[in-house]
């Protein structure tokens, strides 16, 4: 029972009030770089789920025979690994996802965030824990990215899923033929897109922040 409890909240940290994109800010050069489509994003948030899962669960399993200081380095090698691993495979298995993606799938093993959390967690947990930790962190990751991605293409294109049918793929048309703005396809457009969702995110925290204030002054009356 409290195990379970534990997973609720750290998938409600994860998730929402510890949002690793939406609240700690962190990772956001790729975020920002592969968000023109919703098939980038589930390229991207799969390949950073891989590689956090597993690299937290072998740091978790090394973390008793690595000295303390060269745990940074230890965390980087074991990154650089899966993340090498997850390009070969997005190279031999989809190529053009690939190609759109670039640079920034083997800039993963250099992610603040998986930096962050196989180092500050991980190192210092069990693996079931670091398993648990790893995966809800790149789940409230690849949240943040999906929700970027078809934001910018569903109104700058007008369009959800462009690639998802090969490199020339358009996407399913949901808003009619020159309807998007389609400076949110532009790098401006990502950074507004994510200063609103940035900005909303705060908001709502603290709108919850004062009614659980609220209705612990109640309680205490």
């Amino acid at each position: 029972m409290k195990m379970r409890m534990k997973i609720r909240q750290q998938l409600k940290e994860g998730l929402f009030t510890r949002n690793p994109v939406l609240v700690q800010q962190m990772g956001l050069c790729p975020v920002l770089a592969v968000s023109t489509s919703l098939c980038n994003g589930i390229g991207m948030g799969l390949s950073v789920l891989a590689v956090l899962l597993c690299s937290s669960v072998i740091v978790a399993l090394l973390r008793k025979i690595i000295p303390d200081r060269f745990r940074v380095l230890c965390c980087i090698a074991v990154t650089a690994i899966f993340t090498t691993a997850a390009g070969q495979l997005l190279q031999s298995f989809f190529p053009p996802l690939s190609d759109r993606l670039g640079i920034y799938v083997p800039l993963i093993a250099l992610n603040s965030m998986i930096l962050s959390r196989t180092e500050t967690f991980a190192f210092r947990s069990r693996v079931d824990a670091a398993a648990v930790d790893g995966a809800v962190q790149a789940l409230g990751y690849a949240m943040a990215l999906l929700l970027l991605c078809a934001v910018r293409e569903l109104l700058g294109s007008g369009t959800l899923g462009g690639g998802l049918l090969g490199a020339g793929g358009a996407g399913i048309r949901i808003l009619p033929e020159g309807a998007g703005l389609r400076v949110l396809v532009l790098p401006a457009g990502g950074f507004l897109t994510l200063a609103v969702l940035i900005a909303a995110t705060q908001y709502i925290l603290r709108r919850m922040a004062e009614k659980n204030a609220a209705a612990e002054k109640e309680a205490e009356l």
